[in-house]
């Protein structure tokens, strides 16, 4: 009988890699698949966002109450369950703004509950990993750009959550651009970094919020301005890779920022 030659049929993973989303967000899939490698998989579970309205339509600015209700029992801990009872290696929360309204303490306070849920499968989310990612690169002073549907009050939160884990927030505040995820381009959110942050001369600046299209412009905007560039979906894939013990993985990525050149300093890998 001849050998079968077979093509490659997406079982052979380095990792497997779960990802929460809101319902109406393609973001945190359509980055972290632009990223991985060929032998890295990602792995969807999707949350009811009461912001996001059917085609990933939002208001100009999101409400509060929804942010929190994201992330409050049973949907979130429901989706992580039903992620968890598959072969996953790590599964990470693509989204930001919960965690500035809960603060450091709250986040954790979310992590000891969803581990219940999780079968030991480590868990992160996005601006856990920004703080170690930050503390990888030894960056001390920090811009944040949060998203335009972010108001004034929710991005100083985030500032106040980076505060509270000991980094310096030189500059942050919602981007300056259209409140619509397909409206933002590469072009326009690096001319916003370029004349409204650079000045400030960060150590690292964060492109948060999980559905700001923002990973594609990493590596120029690093060379141009001498500084670490993060985004919300780069930092969190990365400490995810890592969680699941495929650094080896995360360092073969090219062309997506500095961080993956680095490790995290607890020893994750």
């Amino acid at each position: 009988m001849p050998n079968v030659q077979a093509e490659r049929d997406g079982w052979e993973a380095e990792a497997r890699i779960g990802v929460v989303v809101p319902h109406a967000d393609v973001g945190p899939e359509s980055e972290f698949q632009a990223i991985a490698p060929d032998d890295v998989f990602i792995h969807a579970s999707r949350v009811h966002f009461a912001a996001m309205r059917p085609g990933g339509e939002m208001d100009p600015k999101i409400p509060h109450d929804p942010v929190r209700a994201f992330v409050e029992p049973p949907l979130i801990d429901d989706a992580v369950e039903l992620l968890a009872a598959s072969p996953l290696d790590v599964i990470a929360l693509g989204f930001t703004s919960s965690a500035y309204v809960l603060g450091a303490s709250g986040e954790k306070e979310l992590f000891d509950r969803l581990a219940q849920r999780t079968r030991g499968i480590p868990l992160t989310a996005t601006t856990a990993a920004a703080v170690t990612g930050f503390t990888a690169l030894g960056a001390r002073k920090v811009a944040v750009v949060n998203p335009p549907w972010f108001d004034d009050r929710l991005s100083g939160l985030g500032a106040d959550y980076f505060t509270e884990q000991g980094f310096t927030v030189v500059h942050h505040g919602p981007c300056g651009l259209p409140s619509n995820q397909k409206l933002i381009t590469p072009e326009a959110l690096s001319d916003w970094i370029r004349t409204t942050v650079a000045d400030h001369r960060p150590d690292a600046v964060l492109v948060a919020g999980n559905g700001i299209r923002a990973v594609g412009v990493i590596q120029a905007l690093e060379k141009e301005l001498d500084f670490a560039v993060l985004t919300a979906n780069q930092a969190l894939f990365w400490h995810a890779l890592h969680l699941a013990g495929a650094s080896g993985a995360a360092a073969r990525i090219t062309g997506y920022g500095r961080l993956f050149e680095t490790a995290p300093r607890d020893g994750t890998s």
